[in-house]
Order: structure tokens, then sequence, then C-alpha cells
């Protein structure tokens, strides 16, 4: 939900928010971060783990890097966003900000309270910022909708007990329902 004051809000403004206040900012406008529910947390843990160990045992070199970690997408000051899940494969991109750039692959686990956050505005801010891959993995559907940007701009949506093959990983696929049963 963005914050009731029509400001235009910058990254300074992120960090002087009140200690345990998390937010983003997109285009200037501050949106709050709702604490995150135990399902919420468990998909988030376990996506991050499955892609990590794939990463681990093929000697692969990108990072995974759940929230809360600061994505600055643009070259500006006014736009920070905090994915659930961000993968990074250019180090170059990693500082100890935060990942300077757009990530490779960006998972969001739908919230009630992201919902139109995560469909719409992140949507478009991550096609725009060119991350090669977007997930919205929408607990309350029970699907994962998938957009691989660089092929195509419209998205595939799989039901929770379908494979995804994770497109920058063309040999590593994750079933969601799997990830819940654990």
């Amino acid at each position: 939900m963005p914050f009731p004051n029509q400001r235009t809000y910058t990254i300074e403004d992120i960090y002087n928010l009140p200690d345990g206040q998390r937010a983003e900012l997109i285009d200037g406008t501050m949106y709050d971060i709702a604490p995150p529910t135990f399902q919420h947390q468990k998909l988030v843990m376990e996506i991050s783990a499955t892609i990590r160990n794939y990463i681990k045992s093929s000697a692969g070199s990108c990072e995974v890097l759940p929230a809360p970690f600061a994505v600055f997408l643009t070259g500006d000051d006014k736009t920070y966003v905090e994915p659930d899940i961000s993968v990074i494969c250019d180090r170059n991109k990693i500082s100890d900000r935060g990942c300077e750039g757009a990530p490779d692959l960006v998972i969001e686990v739908v919230s009630p309270s992201s919902r139109k956050m995560d469909y719409v505005r992140k949507n478009t801010v991550y096609a725009e910022a060119n991350v090669r891959e977007y997930w919205i993995v929408d607990p309350q559907k029970e699907r994962t909708t998938v957009y691989r940007y660089e092929d195509d701009v419209a998205p595939t949506i799989f039901s929770f007990d379908q494979a995804i093959t994770v497109g920058i990983y063309k040999d590593l696929s994750i079933t969601i329902s799997e990830l819940l049963h654990l």
C-alpha cells in the first residue's frame, strides 16, 4: 500500500525509516511492506534453497539472495525494491549496498496486501529494468505466473502441481507443491 503523502520519496527516505519498518520505492512512491506469513516464508526458504543447492551442485557462480536484500533497479535514487528472492549471475552487480541493477531472476511470493503490486506494478518495473525472468508465486490461487521477458512478454501460468523449468537454468525444474510438503 502506498504511503499517504503524495511527495516524491528517495532512497534516503528508505534509509531514514524507523527501525523495523520496511518499504519499497518505485518511481518516487513509497510502498509499505507488510510482515510475511509462515507459508510465505516457507516458500521463500524452500525455493531459495532449491536454487542454491542446484547452483552449488553444478558449480555455478550465481548468488541467491532472499529478502530483505536491496535491489537498485535503476541508476536514479527513486527506485528501491526488496524482491522475495533475487538470483544474480553478474557478480559485478553485487555491492555491500545490495544489487546494483537487475537480477537475472526475481521471485515474488504474493501476500494479500501485495497482490496488485506484484502482478501489475512490479511486473512493469522488472520488465523495464531488464530482469530476465520473473515469477509470481501465488499461494491463494495455487499457481505461479512466469514471465520470461527475453522470450516473450506473455506469461505462462503453472499450477502448483506442475514442474516449472527455471529459464536461466534449463536443467532445473521446481514443483511448488512438493516444496510445501517438506
